[in-house]
């Protein structure tokens, strides 16, 4: 596994002290060291169209709609045939995530979700496949005789753009296609909000169990919101959930508004922490806030200046690891906030994916964690049962740096991993 972020060389591997390294040279090759996520696999399309296209197909300009699946057909035929198709795209935001953490980690990740059965070349769904890392196993889909999920965005002459979406086989997944074993020995266990909105489709209830089998075989469960509508919807049921599956949340600030109802950042995650152990939220060109817990005893200082906004001195314990809030004596919920990185990049052509761009980096960072405790037992660092391998305010460097890579280029999904090599302003930034 490649290790998060850039690092002085005497944070890499392997180490030089004896008796550090595992003496079994197959030791590694049988332990896992993947994650799992479970997605509604939807595929962007993105089109250049006339208003008197939308007219004929009955789409209201400017709005999103629900098409069932003979529209959304007979729509993207008629797109096919008049050439009106900018791109096709995998989407989702789990699905963004498991490819960007494979591309970040060189690892594994195993998808888990429906996809239709009947797959043509050049179609959507092999579009889905072709713009997906290989390193995302995809073995484990659930065929459907359903046409896959699809996001059409179609573009008007004046720049004006109208959503259609149809669901197809995205809500699919039946309980007996999660893989207790798979999920058993993951590093993590990838959900979204998405996937909870309806209790009658399938997929509600094989995410509660693929939860249920994680929570026993203590997986952290990581939870992306994902919409603010739906959280204010539901934010009972959320509440309750996160606090009874969730290890990680990551939301942005107009989420973590639905669900603390508060409107100040470290305060909804504050409030969060309540019911998780471990918070991301972004809060756009204002850049992401970490919180988390620490127990006292292991709690460490920063080295920065210390800053005061609604909590004071708030970021005064950032180089501490952090641990879930059962393991620890005393916990300490610890937070840490980081600027856009070299403040931003100077164009960003799209903000979609940024946020998932950022938990990739967190997920790297807790399979690392898992990866170290395989490779170097004898490690200090394993004294403490930390959940991530590296501090808080490191994480949020890396978070940060993956977040600026995404919206430096034009899609959500990284085209390779983060330059071995950077210049000089950015080699201090990563070594403050």
């Amino acid at each position: 596994m490649k290790f998060p972020g850039k690092r002085k060389n005497k944070h890499y591997f392997p180490v030089t002290e004896k008796g550090r390294e595992s003496a079994d040279p197959h030791f590694l090759q049988t332990e896992p060291f993947y994650l799992v996520g479970i997605d509604q696999l939807l595929v962007d399309i993105e089109c250049e169209v006339e208003p008197e296209f939308l007219s004929r197909h009955s789409l209201k300009k400017g709005e999103s709609q629900i098409l069932n699946d003979q529209v959304a057909e007979a729509v993207y035929r008629d797109l096919k045939a008049k050439g009106k198709i900018l791109g096709e795209y995998a989407g989702g935001s789990v699905g963004n995530t498991l490819h960007n953490y494979s591309i970040l980690s060189d690892e594994r990740s195993v998808a888990l979700g429906a996809i239709t059965r009947n797959i043509t070349l050049g179609d959507y769904a092999f579009k889905y496949i072709r713009n997906t890392s290989s390193k995302v196993d995809l073995s484990y889909l659930q065929p459907s005789e359903n046409p896959m999920g699809r996001a059409m965005c179609f573009v008007t002459p004046d720049g004006e753009r109208t959503f259609g979406i149809s669901k197809g086989c995205m809500n699919d997944l039946t309980p007996e296609f999660i893989p207790e074993e798979v999920i058993e020995k993951a590093s993590a266990l990838l959900i979204s909000a998405y996937l909870l909105r309806e209790e009658k489709d399938p997929i509600f209830s094989s995410t509660v169990k693929a939860c249920e089998i994680a929570l026993k075989a203590k997986v952290p469960v990581v939870m992306t919101l994902g919409t603010s509508f739906l959280i204010e919807s539901k934010r009972d049921f959320f509440r309750k959930f996160i606090e009874k599956y969730v290890t990680c949340v990551a939301m942005n600030d107009q989420e973590a508004l639905a669900l603390t109802g508060l409107n100040d950042p470290l305060l909804a995650a504050q409030d969060t922490l309540d019911l998780a152990d471990l918070v991301l939220l972004t809060v756009g060109a204002h850049g992401l806030y970490l919180g988390g817990y620490v127990d006292e005893k292991f709690a460490r200082k920063t080295t920065y200046k210390l800053h005061t906004k609604s909590i004071v001195d708030y970021n005064k314990y950032e180089f501490s690891r952090p641990m879930r809030k059962e393991e620890c004596e005393k916990p300490i919920k610890i937070y840490t906030h980081i600027n856009p990185f070299l403040g931003g990049p100077m164009i960003i052509k799209n903000t979609n994916g940024a946020g998932d761009g950022a938990l990739a980096a967190i997920l790297h960072d807790l399979g690392a964690r898992k990866y170290h405790q395989a490779k170097v037992p004898n490690s200090p660092k394993n004294l403490v049962n930390s959940l991530s391998y590296s501090s808080l305010s490191q994480i949020s460097k890396y978070a940060n740096r993956v977040s600026f890579e995404v919206l430096a280029q034009n899609s959500p999904r990284l085209a390779r991993a983060l330059p071995e090599r950077e210049d000089s302003l950015q080699e201090a930034y990563w070594d403050a």
